[in-house]
């Protein structure tokens, strides 16, 4: 655990030091970072995306996921709960829509990945952490990037963080044997896709509901458990 305790403290550190370089930078210069940083999240998309492998497991997976999500109006609930619970703190309108587009967005750039699964079971199957000692590098760096364009919403990713690597970390040798290439390559390509659309919302060419697509990273694994036991019967 204490290498995922490094990575959650890399990502608060890296938030507060952007959190603190927002105050200095203009809106001009602030527009201008998010949206090379939206190009860099286009590519990191499209690259997860096409290395994941099977195309057409992501779209069956993304197509179910964001019918479920539509269907639960995860964006709308999410947004209007983060509004009612900041509404003492945050100001202006849409704040908490704000600060929940900045949290999302950042749990999915830096927790959607083979590195994140792999790392944290390395770390509990072997107590080897160098993966997560370098994703831990690299969140410090995303999270003064993202904090300084996006706002205090990407600190939340601090505690997903925690949660989510220390569940895989601590429940490792249970969930190994359903983690396999195949599943870690299903999640990454879904979730990479889903980064896509975040990198498409941020340079303002779409405002896809990304919160909506959240559910395909539950399809996923189900979509190919079920392909595999199709093609075995046949």
């Amino acid at each position: 655990m204490f290498a995922v305790i490094v990575n959650t403290l890399a990502i608060i550190a890296g938030a507060l030091l952007g959190l603190i370089a927002r105050r200095f930078i203009s809106k001009t210069v602030s527009d201008a970072v998010m949206a090379a940083l939206g190009l860099c999240t286009i590519v990191i998309g499209v690259d997860g995306t096409i290395k994941g492998g099977d195309i057409l497991l992501v779209i069956i997976s993304i197509c179910l996921g964001t019918a479920a999500g539509e269907a639960l109006r995860l964006e709308d609930r999410t947004n209007s709960g983060c509004e009612r619970l900041l509404s003492r703190f945050a100001k202006g309108e849409g704040a908490g829509a704000r600060i929940a587009n900045a949290f999302v967005t950042s749990c999915l750039i830096m927790n959607v990945g083979a590195m994140v699964i792999v790392g944290s079971l390395q770390a509990g199957l072997a107590e080897d952490y160098t993966m997560l000692y370098t994703k831990s590098l690299l969140d410090f760096c995303s999270g003064i990037m993202l904090a300084a364009a996006m706002g205090a919403g990407v600190l939340g990713s601090a505690l997903f963080t925690l949660v989510f690597q220390g569940f895989i970390v601590l429940f490792s040798e249970q969930l190994a044997p359903y983690l396999d290439d195949q599943v870690i390559s299903a999640l990454s390509a879904t979730g990479s896709l889903m980064i896509l659309a975040i990198g498409l919302n941020m340079i303002g060419v779409t405002k896809l509901k990304v919160i909506n697509y959240l559910p395909s990273l539950i399809f996923a694994p189900l979509v190919l458990a079920a392909s595999s036991k199709l093609s075995g019967m046949f």
